[in-house]
């Protein structure tokens, strides 16, 4: 398992990748490329799964990160975490039923859904490095001192 500490910033990079993986994969089926589509997109999907283990290991095991930045920021901040948070919780049923779909050739289900899933991810994948650099980069994180004992500690 990767250091602690460098898990948010490994976690920016999957979901980075992921993006591209999805745009790909869009592109790809756009041009009738269907198995390049379906590499990016399993891809993607692995992408997205790394970070799922990663995001929960992370806070299992440092805690809460409280966001740092003042003023107007704060509102832009926790809106889009919470729409990111929403959406990643409502994805991953989405994700996981489209790729079935697709894995099972049932090729009109996986349209249907794809429709709604494939904007959603790409929402939630764009945002959370979004969430990752206001949150990492731009601001100065708030470290409780459990979440400093245990970032030192590993």
């Amino acid at each position: 398992m990767p250091h602690l500490a460098s898990i948010p910033a490994l976690n920016a990079i999957l979901n980075g990748t992921c993006t591209l993986f999805l745009l790909l994969g869009l592109t790809m089926v756009i041009r009738g490329k269907i198995l390049p589509h379906k590499i990016c997109m399993v891809t993607a999907f692995l992408c997205s799964a790394a970070f799922l283990v990663l995001y929960v290991y992370f806070h299992l095991n440092a805690g809460l990160i409280r966001f740092g930045g003042l003023g107007w920021i704060r509102p832009v901040y926790f809106t889009i975490l919470i729409s990111h948070t929403i959406l990643a919780v409502l994805s991953l049923p989405l994700i996981i039923i489209t790729l079935g779909y697709a894995l099972s050739s049932r090729f009109r289900q996986h349209r249907r859904i794809a429709l709604w899933t494939f904007p959603i991810w790409l929402y939630v994948s764009i945002t959370g490095v979004v969430v990752y650099w206001l949150l990492y980069v731009a601001y100065t994180p708030v470290w409780s001192p459990s979440t400093l004992a245990a970032l030192a500690k590993r």
